[in-house]
């Protein structure tokens, strides 16, 4: 069968998840995509050239696969005469209904709005939805959580606001994570010179933004510094904007500990995943992990919120070891993992194996699965 998978948002956790699946699925895959750059431009104009490159390249998939980035009702009126048929299958990497704002009105995705959320970019989601055959969410939490506050966004318009399509909607959907190519790393973490350092490396891995909440992790840090934990710091991730003194300040506190600070291209970041031992999230937004699981995957072993999608990604039996509900257990956490490397290796290794479940060889057939249904299902008109 062939799938043309559109990605109008196309470049980091979006190009690494449509190029995973495109690798493993059994089926012929052909991408159309856009520079991941300007995501409201991307989410307002993306269809309208999206749907002129459909039609100049004459492309005849037999099924569509988007992404929530994209205007699918846009889309599909522009390239009715040659999509009428076609069933479609959109993947929610995110969705701008629930995504967090900047506790700071002048920072963040809304800064123009002053912090008051669009709420025009939800509706492009919840209309791409309804012209969705079927809607595949990359977790249980994303799941649960849009069609929780879905209700209430409708209930804001004045009169048919429709309620009764969430129902249809969640009836919909299912749950298909993101992959990771498992074997991959874990040869890239084989191959690589021992851990085994004199002190344990803390891997930073997420992007520099307000709703992954950096400074807490900073302060955490800086407060097991000052007891006199000895550890270094790697602190990786892409920055959007310039970082505030609050920041500067914290990092100029941990001094000589911080051994890499910035960006980090794709061989540095795996040469600083072989050396790390810990790695922490203080996220109030995340819809999925990947960066978490693949630090795992490479037994790095996670300190995570017990919030959002983290607990569904790790067994139940590793919890108490690695979620925090508290600054306090955040920071006893930290301390244990210090202060015992040997059982914290130990439950690395064991975190790694479980990861497997992610593997794109394990995910990619439960995709085509999934798609094979929506190819023969029965037109609802």
């Amino acid at each position: 069968m062939k799938i043309l998978l559109i990605s109008p948002y196309h470049g980091g956790s979006h190009q690494a998840w449509a190029e995973g699946f495109a690798g493993f699925s059994r089926h012929q895959i052909e991408l159309l995509s856009l520079p991941a750059r300007y995501w409201k431009w991307r989410m307002h104009g993306g269809a309208v050239t999206l749907a002129r490159e459909y039609r100049t390249r004459n492309l005849s998939p037999d099924v569509l696969l988007v992404t929530d980035m994209l205007d699918l009702a846009t889309f599909l009126a522009l390239t009715r005469s040659r999509t009428h048929h076609l069933k479609v299958m959109l993947y929610m990497h995110e969705n701008q209904l629930t995504y967090p704002l900047s506790r700071q009105p002048g920072k963040g995705a809304m800064r123009r709005q002053r912090g008051e959320r669009d709420l025009h970019y939800a509706f492009i989601n919840y209309s791409s939805m309804l012209n969705a055959d079927r809607i595949a969410f990359n977790s249980h939490f994303h799941r649960k959580d849009l069609f929780e506050n879905l209700p209430r966004f409708l209930g804001h318009f004045p009169e048919f606001r429709e309620l009764t399509s969430v129902g249809t909607l969640r009836q919909r959907s299912t749950v298909l994570s993101v992959g990771i190519n498992w074997e991959n790393l874990r040869k890239k973490i084989e191959m690589a010179v021992s851990r085994a350092a004199e002190v344990p490396l803390i891997l930073w891995n997420q992007r520099w933004e307000y709703d992954k909440n950096m400074g807490e992790f900073l302060s955490a840090l800086s407060t097991i510094a000052a007891e006199g934990l000895l550890f270094e710091v790697a602190l990786c991730g892409q920055a959007f904007q310039n970082q505030s003194e609050e920041f500067r300040s914290e990092i100029d506190r941990l001094g000589r500990r911080v051994v890499h600070l910035g960006f980090a291209d794709e061989t540095l970041y795996h040469e600083l995943l072989t050396k790390a031992e810990i790695t922490v999230s203080t996220a109030f937004h995340e819809f999925f992990g990947i960066s978490i699981v693949e630090a795992m995957t490479c037994r790095v072993f996670p300190i995570l919120p017990t919030r959002l999608s983290y607990p569904e990604l790790i067994p139940e039996r590793f919890h108490s070891r690695c979620l925090y509900s508290s600054r306090q257990s955040l920071l006893e956490l930290l301390r244990s993992a210090i202060n015992d490397r040997g059982s914290t290796v130990g439950l690395a290794e064991e975190l790694s194996e479980c990861m497997k479940v992610y593997d794109w060889e394990q995910v990619a057939p439960a995709y085509d699965r999934v798609l094979d249904e929506v190819a023969n299902e029965e037109s609802d008109c």
